[in-house]
């Protein structure tokens, strides 16, 4: 391809324009992806990806995830949607149809370790996170001048013990209506019941354990007592268990005899940024479906 070619395709902004993406869960049967290709199809939707699972062909739930380009798009989603429900409705959906162009919203939340943190600012700096950061919250003011240097809002708001109830509210008055997700970027606080009914499957943790082993305190210093060969990073949703919501995405290392707590520690940390930052791309990407206490991720 010459230069000349190049220039005159359209870049990625321009591409998004008019593109939507669906996520689909629903009892598994015959004729749902017929359904959707020919509501699309009525609608002058041209399909670009279609990706499905499903867990059992008889009587199991079916998944799958869409997009499609379709001319002046701001302007037909609300009556597209409207026209969907039916055919969902049919086929008892559980679904959301959302335009590319519209950029996530990101909560960031951190205590002192930065390693993560500064894996997804690096990332959105140099456009591979495609969503906008719209404010930091930490219980400690460590990462301010740092955070403030990309312009973006930082909120200091201590919590302890007796005031964590108070933090909370404060938390979700600066978080706003219009945040899509939050990620918990080694924020060293369990967050409330309450908080997380406002952002069901929309919280994000990175676990510096791979769990279900090692869950809770320390993880590190437990995978070195037991002598333990490889050790992993967990991105997940948070629920109401600890450390027991949703998995995401994982990844490991292997490790020796010769490798101490802070060596453990030191490789960790590389394996937090990279989960937790493909953890975050997919959710923005649509491309993770909840089931139960599992995902699927297309």
């Amino acid at each position: 391809m010459d230069i000349h070619s190049k220039k005159n395709l359209p870049s990625a902004a321009d591409q998004n324009l008019n593109r939507a993406r669906m996520l689909i869960a629903c009892p598994d049967g015959p004729g749902i992806v017929a359904a959707v290709s020919h509501f699309l199809h009525q609608h002058g939707a041209n399909i670009v990806q279609s990706d499905q699972y499903t867990m059992d062909p008889a009587g199991g739930m079916f998944f799958m995830r869409i997009e499609f380009d379709l001319p002046e798009l701001s302007a037909k989603l609300h009556d597209l949607e409207e026209s969907f429900s039916s055919v969902a409705e049919k086929f008892q959906m559980e679904w959301s149809m959302n335009h590319v162009a519209r950029k996530k919203r990101l909560a960031i939340f951190v205590s002192k370790e930065d390693h993560c943190l500064v894996e997804l600012l690096w990332q959105w700096q140099a456009g591979d996170l495609d969503a906008d950061i719209a404010l930091v919250v930490s219980n400690h003011l460590d990462m301010k001048e740092y955070v403030e240097s990309f312009g973006i809002p930082y909120h200091h708001i201590p919590v302890t013990a007796e005031t964590k109830p108070e933090a909370e509210k404060r938390q979700l008055e600066v978080i706003g209506d219009d945040i899509d997700v939050i990620i918990l970027a080694r924020y060293m606080q369990i967050i409330s019941p309450t908080f997380i009914t406002h952002y069901r499957n929309r919280i994000i943790n990175i676990h510096h354990s791979f769990l279900p082993a090692f869950v809770g305190g320390k993880p590190y210093a437990q995978a070195y007592k037991r002598g333990v060969k490889i050790i992993g990073a967990t991105a997940h949703y948070v629920t109401e268990e600890l450390d027991g919501g949703p998995i995401i995405e994982q990844d490991v290392q292997r490790v020796s005899h010769r490798d101490d707590v802070n060596e453990l520690k030191r490789i960790g940390r590389t394996i937090e940024r990279v989960v937790l930052a493909r953890a975050v791309k997919w959710h923005i990407e649509d491309r993770i479906l909840v089931h139960h206490n599992k995902t699927v991720v297309f």
